[in-house]
């Protein structure tokens, strides 16, 4: 029997995609149910995973109110933009919050902060946060903090992504309004920002909100090259749009080159390349 729900729209929907990734999913999502702000719905997003995640969340799904979850038969050659504009369309929430099924929020209030940041300041768009990054084992291999006003935002916003993107909060209004996520398969959530700073203002909390897995296995280390490639493109895309240009295009040349080295070497090396452009950019 289908659960009843509740129709009065929640104050905030959260969109989380996976993909054969049920053990790590499930701590993400008890990090969810683990805030404080408790008027959310959580949309899980699932691209035909062939383990045992359509069976646990569809239960899931039976059993929690706030819990829905969509399975979309897979894409080939379609990036997570594209599967992530599918859960913010069926999202009934004033805000969207994004996390990731190898995340976990590790700030209990983040919700709550961020939801009274942006009732209390209608100009910002976007709000987001400082993550943490971990390694396979969970320990922690270094935590950063990203721009915090919107005028720094501004000013570094081509050297590197302004925004920790499962960190972040924003208006699902403006976020329509401009046409959801690009149609790219790398670099989605730097696109994202920048057009979003284009029709209102980001800001930055000084606060940690979210621990992900980023040295050696992720996403963003394996498909190094891909990902540095798109952020040249969304760097040239906004050109006109936010300063120094020239040396920020520059800067991710350079990364782009780095992603030819050997695997052994880059991997010795990531742990540098995040802790650099993370705490200068």
């Amino acid at each position: 029997m289908e659960k009843d729900r509740d129709e009065t729209p929640p104050i905030v929907s959260i969109v989380m995609p996976t993909y054969n990734r049920v053990e790590l999913l499930e701590k993400s999502i008890q990090s969810v149910f683990d805030q404080t702000f408790g008027n959310w719905e959580l949309i899980i997003v699932d691209d035909g995973s062939t383990d045992s995640t359509q069976d646990r969340m569809t239960a899931l799904d039976a059993k929690e109110e706030r819990i829905r979850y969509m399975r979309i038969p897979r894409i080939e050659n379609k990036g997570i933009a594209g599967y992530l504009n599918i859960g913010i369309k069926n999202a009934r929430g004033k805000y969207i919050a994004r996390i990731d099924d190898d995340d976990y929020w590790c700030h209990k209030d983040k919700l709550r902060l961020q939801v009274d940041f942006l009732e209390k300041n209608p100009e910002y768009v976007l709000v987001g946060g400082g993550g943490i990054l971990v390694d396979e084992k969970g320990v922690e291999k270094f935590r950063y903090l990203k721009n915090e006003t919107d005028e720094e935002i501004r000013n570094y916003a081509l050297f590197s992504n302004p925004i920790a993107h499962t960190a972040v909060m924003f208006r699902k209004d403006v976020f329509d309004k401009i046409g959801g996520y690009g149609d790219l398969d790398h670099a989605e959530d730097m696109d994202l920002a920048l057009r979003l700073g284009k029709v209102g203002k980001l800001y930055n909390m000084k606060e940690y909100f979210i621990a992900y897995l980023a040295i050696g296995q992720n996403k963003s280390f394996l498909q190094q090259r891909q990902n540095t490639k798109r952020v040249l493109e969304v760097i040239k895309k906004h050109k006109n749009d936010y300063p120094h240009f020239t040396k920020a295009y520059l800067l991710n040349l350079t990364q782009y080159a780095y992603s030819f080295l050997p695997g052994v070497l880059r991997k010795g090396l990531q742990p540098f390349m995040y802790y650099f452009k993370r705490n200068h950019f």
